[in-house]
């Protein structure tokens, strides 16, 4: 039986560009992801997000869903380019009517609103001013932070400022594979990391100084280590190879992003770390230091080709913790699986719940051997466009028909509801 803590956060999360859709609606803006999934080749099958889960028009029936698992929070992102159509000044008064429907019946419903200011969609606008590579875009978000925050005090008090800048600057600025679709050498894409520090530091002034009991934090997902056995030198192995110092600039890294923000104080120092994490790498001590273990043949893999390690539930939390000794949140985790809809007119999907079984009772594990760790999110509330993949990528604890919107709740939903409702107790 695990053992979460008394008052322990059980919530789920979303993206605002992957579930939205209405991108010509309620006067927003165009975003580098509506160029990019206009361009052809760049989205498997061509898909787009101009529909998405169609949450704009459905968001009253997510939140239904939401409360009826008993969720006590949901994290969602509010689209830059719904807010500021032009990056800054005018503010569009429907966007922020927008949020403000689906942040009252939230609040309505008893669940605490998880806003996350940048979840990849940038407005082109900034884009073509040069976008992440130009300091201006750090003080625009500075300026969009301080004005959400000025319209949500009060209601909006859990904050995340950017979501996964290892994934939006190495991919969309250094491989090209997400957009904007640049692939810029090491010095312009540290140049890009550079820009997104000072973002993040100014979003975080700017939530604190509007408001003195807003809790800001970010999420990442640097890669996670986690010892091949329990020998200490193994552990230790692990514990290094996942903070490494490595040479140039390398995304996905915890070292790079956290260390700046998180080992001295300053403005930009969290409240709270959020971790995303799918998936880790098995480390033990070599002759020459740690080492790498391979992932075994045949092992399995979820549709989405991730490795399932459970123990990167346990291990990556506790090393942030030691590292950081700030609270920690699963701000993401979950898993792609081949969901369809049965004929009995459900949607049973096993392997799902079999995955959050096991890396639940890790995270437990992790709490047990003294992490801070006080919330978990599960990845994600409803299917929805899963970026360059498309709609081929199914994370949902509800399936969504794309062909009209409607959302059905999978086995997994139900399960879950049940971990919610006992606080871990059934697992």
């Amino acid at each position: 039986m695990a053992e979460f803590p008394k008052g322990f956060l059980w919530g789920a999360a979303s993206a605002s560009y992957q579930i939205e859709g209405g991108v010509q609606e309620g006067g927003r803006g165009e975003s580098v992801w509506d160029t990019f999934s206009h361009t052809p080749g760049k989205i498997k099958n061509g898909d787009t997000g101009d529909i998405a889960a169609d949450s704009f028009h459905r968001w009253r029936e997510d939140v239904q869903f939401i409360k009826d698992l008993g969720l006590g929070a949901y994290r969602f992102s509010i689209a830059w380019p719904r807010i500021a159509p032009n990056g800054g000044e005018p503010w569009n008064p429907e966007g922020f009517a927008y949020y403000d429907g689906l942040v009252d019946a939230l609040l309505e419903a008893g669940v605490q609103p998880w806003a996350t200011l940048y979840h990849w969609d940038l407005p082109q606008v900034l884009q073509n001013r040069g976008g992440w590579q130009n300091k201006d875009t750090a003080q625009a978000f500075g300026v969009y932070a301080r004005r959400v925050a000025e319209h949500f005090k009060g209601r909006v008090t859990h904050w995340f400022t950017i979501n996964e800048p290892q994934c939006f600057i190495g991919m969309g600025y250094g491989t090209g594979e997400h957009a904007p679709g640049l692939r810029l050498r090491v010095e312009d894409q540290l140049l890009c990391w550079k820009n997104m520090l000072l973002g993040h530091t100014l979003a975080s002034e700017a939530l604190h100084e509007t408001d003195s009991k807003n809790i800001v934090g970010l999420a990442s997902c640097g890669g996670v280590c986690y010892p091949a056995s329990e020998k200490a030198e193994d552990i230790e192995a692990a514990r290094q190879e996942m903070f490494a110092c490595l040479e140039g600039f390398h995304g996905f890294s915890n070292q790079h992003l956290l260390d700046p923000l998180c080992l001295e104080d300053g403005p930009g120092k969290p409240d709270f770390i959020g971790l995303n994490i799918y998936h880790g790498t098995a480390v033990r001590m070599g002759e020459k230091g740690p080492e790498t273990v391979p992932y075994p043949t045949g092992g399995p893999r979820t549709a989405f080709d991730w490795p399932v390690t459970p123990e990167a539930l346990e291990w990556g939390p506790r090393f942030a913790w030691e590292r950081y000794g700030l609270p920690i949140y699963l701000s993401e985790n979950g898993l792609s699986c081949h969901d369809w809809v049965s004929l009995d007119g459900k949607v049973h999907d096993p392997q799902r719940t079999d995955f959050l079984l096991r890396y639940l009772q890790a995270l437990a594990k992790a709490i047990a051997a003294g992490a801070d760790v006080r919330g978990y999110f599960h990845w994600a509330l409803t299917d929805n466009f899963e970026w360059a993949a498309g709609y081929g990528q199914r994370f949902g604890l509800a399936y969504v028909d794309y062909a009209t919107g409607r959302r059905i709740p999978k086995d997994s939903a139900a399960w879950y509801g049940n971990v919610v409702k006992t606080n871990g107790k059934v697992l």
